[in-house]
């Protein structure tokens, strides 16, 4: 049985990537699956709420708004992603298939978003290389 903590941080966690996936061109080949979740409850006045969200969401894009809305939206998702656990905690699974699943279903690579990552380098008369992902060095026509 997951604990509140837990389904808070899997419901924070899905929250933030529906949110991410609202905006990207890959949103119309998950948004049935999104919508599944809610399938006992209303899932046309979810469709509405997501596409109202998603409007919302691209205008704000356009000039330049949207790390404030998304904050916002993903809050209030969350909030909707609890509630909906707690009416039907068997979708745990569902939402961590969905969203803490495997990041190839979402999308291609240039869309997926996965998580954040932080890099630093100290570094005092030498080369410091740092990469997310590959990284390739040449020196001297030498990989």
């Amino acid at each position: 049985m997951e604990t509140s903590v837990e389904l808070a941080s899997l419901a924070s966690a899905a929250a933030v990537r529906l949110i991410d996936l609202l905006a990207t061109d890959c949103w119309g080949t998950v948004k049935s699956s999104v919508l599944s979740l809610w399938r006992s409850a209303h899932p046309e006045r979810v469709e509405e709420e997501l596409n109202d969200a998603r409007a919302e969401l691209l205008q704000a894009q356009q000039t330049g708004d949207s790390a404030e809305l998304q904050g916002l939206l993903a809050a209030e998702w969350q909030a909707r992603i609890i509630r909906l656990l707690a009416t039907r905690p068997n979708a745990v699974d569902e939402l961590r298939a969905l969203f803490g699943g495997e990041p190839a279903a979402a999308g291609t690579p240039d869309q997926q978003i996965t998580g954040s990552m932080t890099l630093k380098a100290h570094v005092s008369g030498g080369d410091a290389f740092l990469a997310g992902r590959d990284m390739n060095v040449t020196r001297d026509g030498q990989a």
